[in-house]
């Protein structure tokens, strides 16, 4: 099923990355971390409570008058007037070299304080300049806050002392409850479509809880996990990830995130509840914060009678990750887990999944949750604490006179490879004729060790590239590749 991210693409380049929904098993990116005093997160938290939350938490739509216009209500022009153009370079590295790519996308301001959603795919961590253009059309710069590739939705926050300079204003918009939609609803999409800005396209609800088995995420990151995603027939464009779906009264129900290829009345958003949620965590601390089992959950539907189980009663360990919390305490594949903490879990439809994932997820890291599954006839209680959620996808960077770039190993990749041990590097690139090429470093090797000093850090391998740069002592690498040790000579 071929989709394309409805937002920013590279220089060169207006449309959006193909992505295709295949497989459960998402390649992914590690969130970065935000470090923050509980001091900070404190305030960071009360301020949400007192300013951000109302802003966001509106419930229901306001009733038009008969036979009056949506789009010239106050609350519409309003929501217009919160929309903007979001223009995004970043940096990558390819083929061990760094790279300045751009793109464009939507947003949408959430508070008097220029707080902006839009999606993960449109704005990353990587990002090295943000320029917003409001509705006067006056550009503002920005800088990123945090991001949720699970949900592939970020935050960024006006520059105020920039507005305030300018003597610049802006109005916010408010979310309503995306539970309290139905298929057929009239919906807007709102955003810039291939840099046309503050476009309008008008459709309906087409179904409120679409779900995709397996999707490439984010940029490589994970997405998707937890939630089932708005379909609708509003026109959704490369450039229109991050605008708001709305209701005529101009409340946000979606965030709008991507389109199907060669369709004209299929696209997608972000449902308005889990973005209230994303944007409160992100405002206070940066990134979501989710707890981890490791088994992948799937759907019981045609497989009742196999287990002689009730119909919908309990939900499928399609597999185990190695080393994680769910192998050791001893679940196993084809496992049926019954309830949680003594609630029912019914996971016979692909749809029920991503609920039962978030409930995990929602609980605080460090947690015990106690299943009762069913192993054949027998039925028995499993006792599982709960670990925090990474990324497989380590973060990446480049050493240009190496010709070299890597990714840092995370735990999950780890586990996932069975190495044995985390940390590490994987090669991402290697340039023609530098010194990573001439040691014969390929894509995939794994870095574990420079001058048999294990290396823990990306700082660290920083701080090795930085002395080579004064004395060009050679640098003996040691890797993993296919499972083998091999020792390399690196000649800066």
């Amino acid at each position: 099923m071929p989709f394309a991210w409805a937002g920013s693409g590279v220089e060169g380049n207006s449309h959006a990355p193909t992505v295709a929904f295949a497989a459960v098993s998402i390649l992914v990116e590690p969130m970065v971390r935000f470090s923050q005093s509980v001091f900070k997160r404190a305030r960071a938290r009360a301020f949400l409570l007192a300013g951000i939350v109302p802003l966001l938490g509106a419930a229901g739509c306001q009733t038009l008058t008969p036979g009056a216009d949506p789009a010239r209500s106050a609350g519409f022009v309003n929501l217009l007037d919160s929309v903007v153009r979001i223009d995004v370079r970043e940096r990558t590295f390819q083929d061990g070299r760094e790279r300045m790519v751009s793109g464009v996308g939507s947003g949408v301001i959430l508070s008097a304080d220029g707080h902006i959603v839009t999606n993960a795919h449109v704005v990353s961590p990587r990002a090295v300049e943000i320029s917003v253009t409001l509705a006067s059309l006056e550009r503002v710069s920005a800088r990123f806050v945090g991001w949720d590739h699970w949900t592939d939705l970020a935050l960024l926050q006006l520059d105020m002392e920039e507005v305030r300079n300018k003597n610049l204003r802006f109005t916010h918009a408010r979310f309503a409850s995306s539970s309290r939609l139905y298929p057929g609803q009239t919906v807007f999409a709102v955003g810039t479509p291939n840099g046309l800005t503050r476009t309008v396209s008008k459709g309906i609800i087409s179904n409120v809880s679409r779900y995709f088995e397996g999707a490439d995420g984010v940029r490589g990151y994970e997405t998707g996990y937890f939630n089932t995603w708005l379909q609708t027939d509003a026109a959704i464009n490369p450039g229109n990830s991050g605008g708001p779906l709305v209701t005529p009264d101009g409340r946000i129900v979606g965030i709008n995130t991507r389109g199907y290829l060669g369709a004209n009345n299929l696209g997608f958003a972000v449902p308005a509840d889990i973005a209230r949620k994303v944007t409160a965590d992100l405002l206070a601390d940066g990134e979501g914060r989710r707890s981890y089992i490791g088994f992948v959950p799937g759907p019981l539907q045609d497989l009742e009678r196999f287990y002689e189980i009730g119909v919908n009663l309990g939900v499928l360990v399609a597999s185990v990750d190695p080393g994680s919390p769910a192998e050791r305490a001893r679940l196993r594949a084809g496992d049926i887990l019954l309830s949680l903490d003594g609630e029912p879990l019914d996971g016979r439809f692909p749809e029920q999944l991503p609920p039962i994932r978030d409930l995990i997820a929602n609980r605080p890291v460090g947690s015990e949750l106690t299943f009762e599954a069913r192993r054949g006839s027998q039925v028995f209680p499993v006792t599982v604490t709960t670990e925090r959620l990474e990324s497989r996808v380590g973060e990446e960077w480049g050493f240009e006179r190496w010709g070299l770039s890597v990714r840092t190993v995370s735990r999950a990749f780890a586990r996932e490879q069975k190495l044995p041990e985390e940390g590490g590097f994987v090669v991402l690139g290697v340039q023609r004729a530098f010194p990573a090429a001439e040691a014969r470093l390929q894509p995939g090797d794994v870095i574990t060790r420079v001058n048999r000093e294990r290396v823990g850090s990306l700082d660290e391998l920083k701080a090795i590239y930085e002395t080579t740069g004064e004395d060009r002592s050679p640098l003996l690498v040691e890797i993993l590749r296919d499972r083998s040790v091999s020792l390399l000579v690196l000649r800066p």
